[in-house]
């Protein structure tokens, strides 16, 4: 078993007193009070929706050693430690307890509103195909070696201490690279803190998440974050390269490459991009283009990538992982062309579900306005017929782009319907009376060019029977998610599945039962 002096861990903590901390072993950290056990050290944690400080006596009484917490709290009959932040310090002791394992290994952090699972991914199988021992932890999941860990539902990074675990059983599997997917919750809410980044990688800042910071300043500011904080490990034993890679194509450039202190590379179809894409071409198998540019070092490089990622949006995912690849990290052409190519696609994401219809059923995971409308543009692309859209807004998050998204569809899409997606304890219908309205502002008819159906199974079986040869009909918002949240309960959901089963009744072949949600008549 793991065992830690209290003492040393509290080290880890800045500008807190340590002569008063006992002599005691301590063999496990949690935030979670129904996890401790006899030796651990309970973080408690002032949160959004709770509060940890009300779990102490329920720790201790189940075997905590020590306390640590932001709240001044009375006398207890064990130690504790009072500090300004519960999640810095979280962190911080995280790392420590596990023995700084970022410190041992290449960081790659990727943050930004769309795209950030599939940059990850390209540089992931860059780096492998340049034969690099690489994990990566995403909102997907976490690879180390074989292994593929779960990280939870839907797309929030995991917490800090889970982000330092897993990293401990990178570097103890021999591996020496790690891109690390880092949401605006995950660096706001100092989930990666203390992760030592050596490069951080930007797609792009747009309008998302507004009902937890507060305004695009305060997010952006979030993201940035990540930008900041490199160019803190160059005192690493392995030396790795320290570089933040920018859109030059997005508002967010001006904005960071002001603010970053080390050096930095962009990226995009702009003229003055470090390295950009040229004579692109898009096949009905992804994309061929060339790419241009320099390296950290001022070297020259030029070279044609094919893709199987459909989509332009692609594009500047691409550029963004070639950047980290053959800019910072000046690996070879050939390995960079063959971890690009080697990325057959990613899991809900323009993933195209295939029964034998005559039209394009797809599932894709766009869920800001700015990703759907790149979803729909590209799903045009594929077709002369019409792009049928089904797509909804989740409960709790920012309530503007409710009317955006359907606003955007209107625009872009023949047909929109209108469905659920994680309305969580809020109302669904006036969820959906507010899209609906963005989606008349357009001038849409409901019940003639835009419909609102509860169920999204439902929803999805109606779009299929509006669809005609040729057409496409793409399901957004919940990719590869497995789960949809009703009131706080989740249900387990899958877009895939569940298009595959809508698919199957609409065609009259065998296929897969459509899941249940409590949206539908009669439970199963």
């Amino acid at each position: 078993m793991k065992a830690i002096e209290l003492s040393e861990l509290i080290n880890a903590l800045p500008n807190i007193e340590t002569w008063q901390i006992p002599n005691t072993l301590i063999t496990d950290i949690t935030q979670d009070s129904r996890k401790v056990g006899v030796g651990s050290l309970f973080i408690a944690i002032q949160g959004e929706y709770f509060d940890g400080h009300r779990f102490i006596t329920d720790a201790i009484e189940r075997g905590a050693l020590a306390v640590v917490g932001s709240q001044l709290i009375p006398s207890l009959p064990v130690p504790y430690i009072r500090v300004p932040d519960g999640r810095v310090a979280l962190a911080q002791l995280a790392a420590a307890f596990y023995r700084y394992p970022s410190h041992d290994l290449t960081m790659i952090g990727v943050t930004g509103t769309d795209g950030k699972t599939t940059t990850s991914n390209l540089i992931y199988q860059i780096l492998q195909s340049a034969g690099y021992r690489v994990g990566m932890i995403s909102t997907v999941n976490a690879l180390i070696g074989d292994q593929a860990l779960d990280t939870g539902f839907h797309v929030t990074p995991p917490e800090a201490l889970d982000v330092q675990r897993f990293l401990a059983q990178m570097r103890e599997a021999g591996l020496t690279h790690v891109v690390l997917e880092a949401t605006s919750h995950g660096l706001a809410q100092e989930r990666v803190t203390a992760c030592e980044f050596d490069l951080g990688v930007i797609t792009n800042i747009t309008h998302e998440h507004l009902d937890y910071h507060g305004s695009y300043e305060a997010y952006r500011a979030a993201k940035a974050r990540l930008f900041t904080g490199l160019g803190f490990g160059n005192n690493k034993p392995i030396n790795p390269p320290q570089a933040a890679i920018l859109n030059r194509d997005d508002t967010s450039f001006e904005y960071l490459s002001n603010l970053v202190t080390v050096p930095w590379l962009s990226y995009g179809v702009h003229a003055h991009a470090d390295v950009r894409a040229e004579n692109v071409h898009s096949t009905p198998n992804g994309l061929v283009f060339d790419v241009i540019g320099k390296d950290l070092q001022g070297d020259r490089f030029h070279f044609q990538v094919i893709t199987n990622l459909a989509g332009e949006f692609n594009i500047a995912n691409c550029l963004a992982a070639i950047a980290v690849g053959r800019g910072a990290l000046r690996l070879s052409d050939v390995k960079v062309v063959d971890g690009i190519a080697a990325l057959q696609g990613i899991p809900g994401r323009m993933e195209s579900i295939d029964l034998g219809q005559d039209f394009t059923a797809i599932v894709d995971f766009a869920h800001t306005p700015n990703a759907l409308r790149r979803a729909l543009e590209s799903a045009r692309k594929l077709t002369d017929g019409h792009v049928i859209a089904v797509f909804g807004s989740a409960g709790l998050r920012d309530r503007e782009k409710r009317r955006l998204m359907a606003e955007v569809s209107v625009e872009l899409a023949d047909l929109t319907v209108l469905t659920a997606e994680d309305p969580r304890t809020e109302s669904l219908e006036e969820i959906l009376f507010e899209m609906g309205t963005g989606a008349r502002s357009r001038g849409a008819q409901e019940g003639s060019t835009f419909w609102c159906i509860p169920d999204r199974g439902e929803a999805i079986s109606f779009a299929l029977r509006q669809a005609n040869a040729g057409d496409v009909v793409i399901a957004c918002g919940k990719g590869h998610e497995q789960s949809m949240c009703f009131g706080v309960t989740e249900y387990p959901w899958d877009d895939r599945l569940a298009m595959r089963a809508a698919l199957a009744d609409f065609l009259k072949v065998p296929g897969p039962k459509m899941p249940y949600l409590p949206t539908q008549e009669d439970e199963p």
